[in-house]
């Protein structure tokens, strides 16, 4: 991904995903944290081509990249709290667990036990609004 530095974090993301803008924003405030790492952000319906061949299937999914490696993967939300209301030194915590950043802490504990407010998003897509329809074709 890229042979100008040692380490890379890479976000693969689609535009229209709410969830790929809550890891650019915690990516945004580690990338001013940790100078010692590369981060780019990867649009991954410009590049099928790389992004088929990384096997990438869920989004967001962020690759660290050590030596020209790609060493460790976190895909999705589960391993930062399951919740879009994860703090950024539990993402700092699980990038470091991958040797990309250097990381002061404990590696062995996240920082956080749990992710205490578990909001998430929910789309809702009904094709009736009322429970019961007057033009029901069971109504005869």
């Amino acid at each position: 991904i890229s042979k100008k530095s040692d380490r890379v974090v890479c976000a693969f993301y689609i535009d229209t995903s709410f969830r790929c803008k809550i890891v650019d924003k915690h990516l945004g405030e580690l990338c001013k944290k940790h100078y010692e790492t590369r981060f780019i952000r990867l649009n991954a319906e410009k590049a099928p081509f790389l992004t088929e061949r990384l096997k990438i299937k869920v989004m967001p999914t962020i690759l660290m990249v050590k030596d020209s490696n790609v060493c460790d993967r976190i895909v999705g939300f589960d391993e930062v709290g399951g919740s879009d209301n994860f703090p950024t030194s539990l993402l700092e915590w699980r990038i470091a667990r991958s040797k990309c950043i250097n990381y002061s802490g404990d590696l062995t504990r996240p920082p956080v036990e749990e992710v205490k407010d578990k909001r998430t998003v929910k789309i809702q897509r009904n094709l009736r609004q009322e429970e019961f329809s007057s033009d029901s074709e069971l109504d005869d």
